[in-house]
């Protein structure tokens, strides 16, 4: 399951805290500090909801399944986040904001570009923020191999929480069409792109290896199983078998 391009373009920015205040009675002011407190553990409580519930079974999950995981009522999640749209944006950016944060820190930690780039895939996969990629970031690979950065074909990408793409490069036109819409997905596509090229240049990565290959194995080196053990074993050795994949070999 995954976001259609029309509700992820029309979303809005996240609404800004709930603040209303009841009188005390004695005339003395209002006081807002209890509402405050409980507003905030609701939004963290339906927030933690939404991408576990999103992260298993995609962004086209209901809003009454985020509401039971929190154990709120769903109009409480609707006071929060006036549709579906505003939660999912929420959810996607904070992930690809995470995202970002690994690659940056998997490039100025790491000297060799193999350990960059390779560090880089084991911590976002362990972390499970492959499973909340926004749309535009897994499809912009196959707009560049298309020639059209205003058309996708979703019916040759694999549905792995959402569309992915793999076997061209990103280039301007990409980040061009992406940062219209999302500055952070740009911002994600940028720095993943150093590392693609620091491993690239060093003859460490295939040449034929792409910035959305990368983002794919990401999405899809992150199954969600039933049993946390299993699913880390599980992501661990499909990582493997993936970076292989991934690495030149000598001719």
């Amino acid at each position: 399951m995954h976001v259609q391009d029309s509700h992820w373009s029309s979303a809005l920015a996240a609404g800004g805290m709930v603040s209303a205040a009841a009188g005390n009675g004695r005339g003395d002011g209002p006081r807002t500090t209890p509402l405050r407190v409980d507003a905030q553990r609701n939004l963290e409580h339906v927030l933690r909801a939404a991408r576990e519930v999103f992260g298993e079974l995609g962004y086209g999950a209901p809003m009454e399944d985020v509401a039971r995981r929190a154990r709120v009522g769903v109009g409480t999640v609707y006071r929060r986040f006036p549709s579906k749209d505003v939660l999912v944006r929420r959810i996607a950016e904070e992930e690809t904001s995470r995202l970002t944060d690994q690659a940056r820190a998997a490039l100025g930690q790491e000297d060799e570009p193999w350990s960059a780039l390779s560090r880089f895939l084991r911590t976002s996969v362990a972390s499970g923020a492959g499973r909340l990629l926004p749309p535009q970031v897994l499809r912009v690979g196959v707009a560049e191999e298309r020639g059209d950065a205003s058309v996708f074909d979703e019916a040759r990408v694999p549905q792995q929480r959402g569309p992915g793409a793999g076997g061209a490069g990103v280039g301007a036109g990409e980040l061009r069409l992406v940062s219209e819409d999302d500055t952070g997905a740009a911002a994600l596509l940028e720095v993943v792109g150093q590392l693609v090229e620091r491993a690239r240049a060093a003859g460490e990565l295939r040449a034929d290896v792409s910035v959305s290959d990368v983002l794919l194995v990401i999405a899809t080196a992150a199954p969600s199983l039933p049993d946390a053990a299993q699913q880390a074993a599980a992501s661990a050795r499909l990582l493997d078998i993936l970076l292989e994949g991934l690495r030149s070999r000598p001719a």
